[in-house]
């Protein structure tokens, strides 16, 4: 759990990676030395973006592969900038962006032989899920439930945007889960 300061810490950087890529392109530099050590731990986050309430971008990573502060900054300014799903933000934008930064506990893989016994272990509200197929991958975040509260759906769902059609299935299907330490502003 990080604590109420650390997670203001986070919003700030991710917020200032925002400003600052309107103004020089590319992300906000940080050198992970000068925050708390909890936040210089290598961590996976997530970094999405609303305006007036509707989604304006969202990236991050699955594994962590950096200091958690500096993954912040680096998934804000590509949600911001190089979500492929929307035009990168504008300057006129930036006062209304709500940012919600979503820290990722290491992924564990499930074990199933089935879709239905794979849709008995879903723990909704609680699990984000990483489906991968061959080439396929997809993931939710735990806050999807609110818009997919059926475990069913939420998994044909991810499929979809996996890749794959919505009632596919095979042996071959890998399933992870995680949980998130959300925040925002």
């Amino acid at each position: 759990m990080y604590s109420p300061e650390q997670r203001r810490t986070l919003l700030r950087v991710a917020r200032t990676s925002i400003a600052h890529g309107l103004e020089q392109g590319r992300p906000l530099p940080v050198d992970p030395l000068e925050y708390d050590a909890e936040l210089r731990e290598e961590r996976a986050s997530f970094v999405t973006l609303n305006e007036r309430g509707r989604l304006r971008g969202c990236i991050g990573h699955l594994q962590a592969i950096q200091p958690l502060v500096a993954d912040v900054a680096e998934n804000a300014f590509n949600a911001a900038f190089r979500d492929p799903r929307f035009p990168p933000v504008n300057a006129a934008e930036f006062d209304a962006l709500e940012i919600h930064i979503s820290i990722l506990s290491p992924p564990e893989p499930m074990t199933f032989d089935s879709e239905e016994e794979l849709l008995r272990q879903i723990r909704p509200g609680v699990d984000g899920l990483i489906l991968e197929e061959g080439p396929y991958k997809g993931t939710f975040l735990p806050s999807v439930w609110e818009q997919l509260p059926d475990p069913r759906r939420f998994l044909a769902e991810l499929k979809l945007k996996a890749g794959l059609p919505p009632d596919y299935w095979s042996e071959g299907i890998r399933v992870s889960r995680y949980t998130t330490e959300s925040f925002s502003e």
